[in-house]
């Protein structure tokens, strides 16, 4: 039996690995979409006195958004609901579907406590708006400086 000698190309070798890496990258963003599809995007904002969590859930009603906050924790949660599929009769077939439905949960940790008494959530037009006002020793406060007898504000 007669063996082959073959001559080692580095530059084929580099070609093949990066083809490698490329299929890899590509399978990885196409793996992470699936988790990604449920996944609530929120924008949250900081005052001294307040956060402010908005967050897009179009398509439901007020009653489907479950909101809990524990100990610092919040949580939004709710499912979006996949429409009926139409009888076998129609022969409907989708040719685009970009919408997700399936249950969906975001939870944040907030740096502050939160004056839980006071939270709003309102719900417009498929927009949360959650307002978590800071119990009020955790807000920011002056501290006025004494000079002997006299009390100076800065």
């Amino acid at each position: 039996m007669a063996q082959r000698i073959v001559r080692w190309n580095p530059v084929r070798d580099m070609v093949a690995m990066q083809n490698a890496m490329d299929r890899l990258f590509e399978e990885t963003w196409r793996n992470a979409e699936t988790p990604a599809k449920h996944h609530l995007p929120l924008d949250v904002y900081e005052t001294d006195q307040a956060y402010t969590v908005f967050a897009s859930v179009p398509g439901l009603g007020a009653d489907d958004i479950n909101i809990t906050l524990h100990e610092g924790t919040l949580t939004i949660a709710g499912e979006w609901v996949e429409p009926a599929s139409e009888p076998e009769e129609n022969k409907v077939r989708a040719l685009l579907r970009e919408r997700t439905y399936g249950k969906f949960n975001r939870t944040i940790n907030l740096p502050q406590i939160i004056d839980a008494d006071a939270v709003e959530a309102t719900y417009e037009n498929g927009l949360l708006t959650l307002t978590l006002p800071k119990q009020p020793n955790a807000q920011p406060r002056q501290i006025p400086v004494r000079a002997g007898n006299i009390i100076s504000a800065n």
